[in-house]
């Protein structure tokens, strides 16, 4: 089979109202189909032009691809780990985690809600457009919270990614216009908590 050389966009794991009042279908379809679309076809250009440039011989100015390709393929990926990690509110999505992330919480961070409040913090703080995000890495199995900027600045390499926020003001600015704080305290009424733990599952 011939390996795949360009990336696609997922297909949500629920309809486009699924996440009402939280996040709306007008929102959900502008973030999924217009902002995330851009990313996945911002990322093939490039790997078309590399492919250009191989067949024809040509020198392309690296420094300046690398940094662009980073920026749409970290936005592509994080976007993916944004959908997976929702759920409809009272059908799998919001409450208290259980299992082994709920054990990891408790013992890095105290209890749940003091994670709560950090991680909420950190993405309320975010400078400009990002994310924050819950990772660990299986050297030193402890969970950190990352404020990613953009998609792709102060990412800590190698770790797993288990949970995301996007606060880019795409969004949630249709629901929610400048009002981020008031979208991050909503995003727990819909976080997949089956999905972190399948995603902590993953890291070896």
């Amino acid at each position: 089979m011939e390996k795949i050389k360009t990336f696609t966009l997922p297909k949500l794991p629920y309809e486009y109202n699924a996440l009402a009042p939280y996040i709306s279908e007008e929102q959900l379809k502008l973030h999924h189909d217009k902002h995330h679309q851009a990313y996945v076809n911002g990322a093939n250009a490039i790997f078309t032009k590399i492919d250009e440039s191989m067949k024809n011989g040509t020198v392309l100015d690296v420094k300046a691809l690398t940094k662009e390709l980073a920026f749409n393929i970290g936005g592509h990926m994080m976007h993916t780990t944004f959908w997976e990690n929702m759920a409809p509110a009272g059908k799998g999505g919001g409450g208290q985690p259980s299992g082994a992330v709920a054990d990891l919480i408790t013992k890095e961070f105290g209890s749940f809600e003091v994670f709560k409040k950090i991680f909420s913090m950190a993405a309320t703080s975010t400078e400009g457009s990002g994310w924050a995000a819950l990772a660990v890495h299986p050297c030193i199995g402890r969970p950190l919270i990352m404020q990613i900027e953009k998609h792709n600045v102060n990412v800590f390499p190698n770790f797993q990614i288990l949970l995301a926020l996007d606060v880019w003001e795409h969004a949630y600015y249709v629901d929610y216009k400048n009002d981020r704080a008031k979208f991050v305290e909503n995003f727990w009424n819909i976080v997949n908590w089956d999905k972190v733990n399948k995603n902590l599952a993953l890291v070896k």
